[in-house]
């Protein structure tokens, strides 16, 4: 995890140094989510999508007139539906993440602009709990603090700042603690959202 967060660390540094010049601008944006699992080694368990949100910001660094790095500072909650033999569970994830993306983008004849990214994101949990049929709410302690992944963004932005986007992420590292010798769980994301940048 130290070189996970040494990467990233760097690639903000090399940006940095690569800004002389150029634009920085920066923003706001919220989206809502759907989130489940990956499972395997469970073949009696189903998790199914549940709809969560996300709320954040990010700092936009021009290094041309088609590229960009954008790293972002993101505050989620997740929700997803555990089903295994007759039993079905809610989970609830709350947690922050830093994605930072390498961003390409095109401005067309409105003065309005199409962008895509891709890149690396690290998580950290603030808390997990799951309700049980009864709907009887338990902390869980199964699960990983600690988040990594990779994950893609599309979107466009009006001539006026407004941005609408849509995104994919999909964590690396088992979400498992107790159980990670003998079962994955791989969280994944799917978003869609709005923005300002300022």
């Amino acid at each position: 995890m130290k070189r996970v967060l040494f990467g990233l660390m760097l690639i903000l540094g090399v940006s940095a140094t690569q800004m002389n010049g150029q634009s920085i601008s920066t923003g706001i944006k919220a989206e809502a989510n759907l989130s489940n699992f990956i499972l395997s080694d469970m073949p009696t368990a189903e998790n199914n999508l549940g709809i969560g949100a996300t709320i954040g910001g990010f700092v936009k660094f021009d290094i041309g007139s088609n590229f960009a790095i954008q790293p972002e500072l993101l505050f989620h909650f997740q929700n997803s539906k555990m089903k295994q033999a007759s039993m079905e569970n809610n989970y609830e994830y709350w947690g922050v993440e830093i994605p930072v993306y390498a961003m390409g983008q095109w401005k067309n004849s409105t003065n309005g602009r199409f962008y895509a990214g891709i890149g690396p994101y690290i998580g950290l949990g603030f808390d997990a709990r799951y309700t049980d049929p009864e709907y009887k709410l338990y902390k869980d302690d199964t699960m990983q603090p600690v988040d990594f992944g990779f994950g893609v963004q599309v979107g466009y932005e009006f001539s006026n700042g407004i941005q609408i986007n849509a995104g994919y992420k999909l964590g690396v590292v088992n979400a498992l603690d107790e159980a990670k010798d003998i079962s994955t769980m791989l969280p994944q994301r799917i978003s869609l959202g709005i923005g300002f940048r300022l």
